[in-house]
């Protein structure tokens, strides 16, 4: 055992490890949607070949069997709304890193924030736009493909589209070209031209910002008109894609539920009849809790020794009024706004503000895995792709648990341990 754990040690220095037969026995297990005790799971290659009752399981010759006591194995975390590309703004304000910090410099720091999310137990991840970086995300996903960089598996945005002056950098004189934090049309023909671009260009969907502010400081209206977001919906569909909205005001949200986004992004504003609209229709809330909650702090809230920003409170609200409009709620916090690696702050947000734990690991795993359409991943059963996290306690009755992840398989292979 010295020397096999030894070896292990030095495995994990030089790359990530794959045996042909690994039987792992935690605790219990997770499978997406449910708690099961006294379960193990049986990974072969790549993927999962059982997982169920050790009774039940002819333990193939060779099999090398991991006692994981006092942990629960469950599928990989799915984060639905991140930044790889960005990094904390008290660190560098938002303008400054898309005006002054090169592409080059922001892919390094993309390679970095991609490993620090896959170690943090994140082994999927849905970037939602490059914010004035180009295409450097799907160079990310690609590098990532090719074995060049460890990180999860991308699913990417590219630029991401903006209605024509209504986004930013802004506050130069008419004569300053800036460049913006996405690509700005307008018009069907220019919104047709503008989504087959990003898509020939390598996004797997479309982001567009169906509000947003039309000057600094200004409270955010609508951007698109309904035509406008209607016809990039069709040019999505028409070629196999899909979009998803930027959306904060009851107005901005109405109108791209019915043009037939597939998530909303943030909505602060719902409102129940917004909120029943996105239930009617399958949209998806990604509600970023703890991007808001990190803003404030920047601005300098002391949470837990202050009372609620008027921010903090609207977010809390329209939370609790999303549970219980009943819309499916998914897992992504706006990772980027805070530290890469940190992505369990939603997932404890969304804990404190009223979700129970187990909906919340849900929201993480299964929910996640089929709002983006990825096939065999988010549960533990046969077949399914072997992304496996293993954390320290039971997740289920304390959502911080989640920070303690003590085994990362991707795809089969042990990536932390």
């Amino acid at each position: 055992m010295k020397h096999l754990l030894r070896y292990l040690s030095l495995t994990l220095l030089v790359g990530p490890m794959t045996y042909g037969q690994l039987l792992l026995k935690p605790d219990q297990v997770f499978d997406g949607t449910e708690m099961h005790s006294n379960w193990v799971v049986l990974v072969e290659g790549k993927t999962i070949s059982y997982a169920g009752p050790l009774a039940a399981l002819q333990i193939p010759r060779g099999t090398v069997e991991k006692d994981l006591g006092g942990m629960t194995l469950m599928p990989g975390l799915i984060e639905g709304h991140s930044h790889l590309l960005l990094h904390p703004y008290d660190e560098t304000p938002w303008n400054d890193q898309v005006l002054k910090e090169s592409p080059v410099e922001r892919a390094i720091r993309g390679v970095n924030h991609a490993k620090a999310s896959l170690m943090a137990g994140v082994t999927t991840m849905r970037d939602l736009g490059s914010e004035g970086a180009g295409y450097a995300d799907v160079n990310l996903k690609q590098s990532i493909e090719k074995g060049l960089i460890p990180g999860p598996r991308l699913l990417v945005a590219g630029p991401a589209i903006v209605a024509t002056g209504a986004y930013g950098p802004k506050g130069f004189h008419d004569g300053v070209e800036v460049p913006l934090g996405a690509e700005p049309t307008s018009g069907i023909p220019g919104v047709i031209e503008t989504t087959r671009r990003q898509l020939g260009n390598g996004a797997d969907f479309i982001k567009v910002y169906a509000d947003y502010r039309w000057q600094s400081g200004a409270p955010s209206q609508p951007t698109f008109l309904q035509e406008e977001l209607n016809a990039m919906v069709s040019t999505a569909t028409s070629a196999g894609s899909y979009v998803v909205a930027h959306a904060s005001t009851p107005e901005g949200m109405k109108r791209a539920v019915l043009a037939g986004v597939e998530t909303i992004e943030h909505g602060d504003g719902g409102t129940v009849e917004v909120f029943r609209l996105m239930k009617e229709k399958g949209v998806v809330l990604y509600p970023t809790l703890a991007a808001g909650d990190a803003v404030e702090q920047y601005a300098g809230w002391e949470k837990g020794r202050q009372p609620d920003t008027e921010r903090i409170r609207r977010k809390k609200a329209s939370f609790k009024l999303a549970l219980q409009s009943g819309v499916t709620i998914g897992f992504g916090g706006d990772v980027g706004v805070y530290s890469h690696g940190e992505n369990y702050r939603e997932l404890e947000l969304m804990a404190e503000y009223g979700m129970q734990p187990i909906e919340v690991l849900r929201a993480a795993t299964s929910i996640n895995a089929r709002t983006f359409h990825l096939e065999k991943l988010g549960e533990i059963k046969k077949g399914f792709i072997a992304d496996l996290i293993a954390v320290q306690g039971d997740p289920a009755r304390d959502i911080n648990s989640i920070l303690n992840v003590q085994l990362v398989l991707q795809a089969g292979k042990i990536i932390k341990e």
